[in-house]
């Protein structure tokens, strides 16, 4: 966040639509993947110059292109000037820290979304920026790096399975948000469990890294807060919006994945909640923690009290003083204070002070 934030203190007095990468380079070489596809037939190639894909514009069928990598500013504006895109679009492709939205330019959408991963072998989650211009006949997407939740749809494709070879481009960018939503409910499952193994932690013996794991909980609820928040109101748009390249059949579609939002974001306010109350526990248990111990050592000292107050008048080596004489003094001081002490822990004990 802070390199991003870098990034742009350097954009400002630029002009607007100035075309800067802010972000990370999370690739060494931008991958263009082109699906192109009706009814009956599917071509599917890796696209070494992204001139090849130009000629797909008017193409009748319907073409998805898939940029992966997006620090080639000069591919990034070979592609607005052919798909005759605005330089705001171009300069929000290009700035990875945008918020979910959704603008109307009458002859293509512009979409943003957050792609969210959780990381193999750990309970890490990774967030991306997804990019999605949908036009008549044609989608194209750019994302950070390669690897995505897009396999499933790759694969209805090349199998012709369902509607999605029928339909046109806007239910191809209903199937790519549906997918990124999805995954939301993967990453809350993960969340889900760390909560519930974080209770279980929190009510045997709670230390530092359970205030951490907390800590951790909630960075990244506010991320996740961040991410989904704005797409209620990007979906509610394409299904409610009388957007003209929105079909009124697919509108039912973008219906069910506003749904699906909803239900993430209670969930989320959810989790938030319950986080929440693990924090106010953990400081309550440590509270109650150091009261334990400041009562232990108040009744030690409570103990000790008239001891020391004994001791203290023995101590003053006055010449006249008839038990120093005695040859039982010593023995009868130490009953008394033995005595005195044993009756004080009782005292204590009927009391369940101890």
């Amino acid at each position: 966040m802070l390199g991003i934030l870098k990034k742009v203190a350097k954009k400002i007095g630029l002009p607007p639509g100035t075309l800067v990468h802010i972000g990370e380079k999370k690739v060494e070489n931008i991958r263009i993947r082109l699906l192109d596809y009706d009814e009956y037939n599917l071509e599917e190639r890796e696209i070494e110059r992204i001139e090849d894909c130009f000629a797909y514009k008017d193409s009748p069928s319907i073409t998805w292109i898939n940029i992966d990598g997006l620090h080639d500013v000069g591919i990034i504006e070979r592609i607005g000037k052919r798909f005759d895109l605005h330089p705001l679009v171009l300069e929000d492709i290009l700035h990875t820290d945008q918020r979910p939205k959704i603008e109307d330019f009458e002859n293509y959408l512009f979409i943003i979304l957050k792609m969210l991963f959780t990381v193999e072998g750990s309970r890490m989650i990774n967030t991306e920026q997804f990019s999605m211009i949908l036009g008549s006949n044609f989608v194209i997407t750019f994302q950070e790096k390669e690897g995505d939740v897009f396999d499933p749809v790759r694969d209805r494709l090349r199998k012709g399975k369902g509607r999605i070879r029928k339909m046109g481009s806007d239910y191809l960018a209903y199937t790519l948000m549906d997918a990124i939503v999805d995954n939301y409910f993967l990453v809350l499952e993960m969340l889900g469990e760390q909560i519930e193994s974080l209770e279980g932690e929190l009510m045997k013996d709670p230390d530092q890294s359970t205030m951490r794991t907390i800590h951790n909980l909630k960075r990244e609820l506010i991320m996740l807060r961040r991410s989904v928040w704005p797409l209620r109101e990007v979906i509610n748009r394409l299904e409610r919006d009388d957007i003209t390249l929105i079909q009124e059949k697919t509108t039912v579609f973008f219906r069910d994945v506003y749904d699906h939002t909803i239900h993430i974001i209670d969930s989320i306010e959810t989790f938030r909640d319950m986080v929440s109350g693990m924090l106010d526990l953990y400081l309550s248990i440590i509270s109650n923690r150091m009261n334990e111990v400041m009562k232990l050592l108040t009744l030690i000292a409570t103990i000790f009290i008239p001891l020391t107050f004994i001791a203290g008048i023995y101590g003053m080596n006055f010449k006249y003083m008839p038990e120093l004489d005695w040859s039982w003094g010593y023995p009868a001081v130490l009953a008394v204070m033995l005595a005195i002490g044993v009756v004080m822990v009782l005292w204590f004990r009927r009391k369940r002070f101890l």
